[in-house]
């Protein structure tokens, strides 16, 4: 499998191009601000030819570039129901103080096609097996996408639902931290430990080393649920 990453925008989040190989069909995964050159100058350097754009959640430094790079293409956006509202509105999924910074006006809108992610639903797309598992806590239709088990090792893309060393903060609108500690439990917790990680923000890990050091996945292997998960640094919004 080929993998492409790069941060973007202000917030440095990444965004990922997933393919077979070189020459071959590919998908994007959550094309933040300025993502639209650095996408293009990768699908040209590796002959790659976007078949779909997949969203880990709605929030805006992972969503800004969704709709020129889907309608550039012509090509579908897919993103969890909860979260589909704030493609049009991101302001729906920022705290004041960050719409303050935006003057209270940050213009998008949704793609010409717009797909629903369902938990559990595998998606055959660009010649991959993309396997949806449906994360609320960071927002509400916060989604991991898992593939590459069957040959090339194992990966998870994350988004903002566990970072290397953190996870997600919890205290934005549509956020839950009850929700964020189950899905960590029932959704992360559960994997093999050789799953390389690929999260939103940060750098790559692996299932096994955030099992052994993370602070939020060790209190829930010890059934201590942290006091407050916005204590932990976190990035992105």
């Amino acid at each position: 499998m080929l993998v492409i990453g790069f941060p973007t925008g202000a917030l440095q989040a990444n965004c990922f191009v997933l393919a077979a190989g070189e020459g071959e069909p590919c998908v994007i995964i959550d094309p933040g601000q300025d993502a639209v050159e650095p996408i293009e100058q990768a699908l040209r350097q590796h002959r790659l030819a976007p078949v779909a754009v997949l969203l880990t959640h709605g929030h805006f430094d992972h969503t800004f570039s969704v709709t020129p790079v889907c309608d550039g293409n012509d090509i579908p956006a897919y993103i969890h129901p909860d979260d589909v509202a704030m493609l049009a509105d991101p302001l729906k999924g920022i705290s004041r103080e960050s719409a303050a910074f935006f003057g209270g006006n940050l213009e998008m809108r949704e793609p010409s096609e717009v797909r629903e992610l369902t938990d559990g639903a595998v998606l055959d797309l660009a010649g991959l097996q993309i396997t949806v598992d449906h994360t609320p806590g960071h927002t509400g239709g916060s989604v991991m996408f898992r593939s590459g088990v069957q040959e090339g090792g194992r990966l998870v893309i994350s988004g903002d639902t566990l970072f290397a060393g953190s996870i997600g903060r919890t205290d934005l609108p549509g956020g839950d931290h009850s929700r964020m500690l189950s899905s960590l439990q029932n959704k992360v917790m559960t994997l093999p430990d050789d799953t390389v990680v690929l999260p939103g923000h940060g750098p790559t890990t692996t299932i096994g080393r955030e099992r052994a050091t993370n602070p939020y996945l060790l209190q829930l292997q010890d059934a201590v649920q942290p006091n407050d998960a916005q204590a932990a640094p976190h990035r992105g919004l």
